[in-house]
């Protein structure tokens, strides 16, 4: 029973993490071009990628998707708690 859970929760909560990720870099995307009227860079590793807009897109970008994918990934922990009455297996601590 506890392994039915854990892989129920585990597709839960990869389904969440990639739903908030994905609607996180549509909004990044509309953002970006919002904000410099350029498309943001396909590969910042490229080296035809000015530097400082490589870095400044890495860096918002890494910091919003994973943003997004934390707070979809605690929602999907407390509805997964409302519906069972205990926190998904990978989350509980010690002693529960």
């Amino acid at each position: 029973m506890a392994s039915d859970s854990s892989k129920v929760w585990s597709a839960f909560s990869v389904g969440a993490a990639l739903g908030a990720a994905a609607v996180a870099r549509k909004g990044l995307n509309t953002s970006w071009k919002a904000a410099t009227g350029k498309k943001p860079p396909e590969n910042p590793a490229d080296p035809d990628v000015d530097i400082w807009e490589a870095v400044l897109w890495a860096t918002v970008s890494g910091t919003i998707i994973a943003l997004a994918r934390m707070f979809a990934q605690r929602r999907a922990a407390s509805y997964y708690r409302r519906s069972t009455g205990h926190l998904p297996p990978s989350l509980r601590k010690d002693g529960e």
